[in-house]
């Protein structure tokens, strides 16, 4: 059986850690501000948004 490896040219790798980084700010951001929010709606939203950064990050 042959291995095949994908290699990604160097723009695409710029493009995945640039969009790795905004998605890890925004969670950092998300995270941060639900402690100064009191609507328990939009904290239940906030927390949502976490916790799909933070699978879109691990995928």
């Amino acid at each position: 059986m042959i291995s095949q490896q994908s290699a990604l040219a160097a723009h695409e790798s710029l493009e995945i850690h640039e969009a790795l980084n905004f998605k890890t700010l925004c969670l950092a951001k998300s995270k941060l501000m639900q402690g100064l929010v009191f609507d328990q709606e939009l904290k239940d939203l906030m927390e949502k948004d976490v916790q799909q950064s933070i699978q879109a990050i691990a995928d």
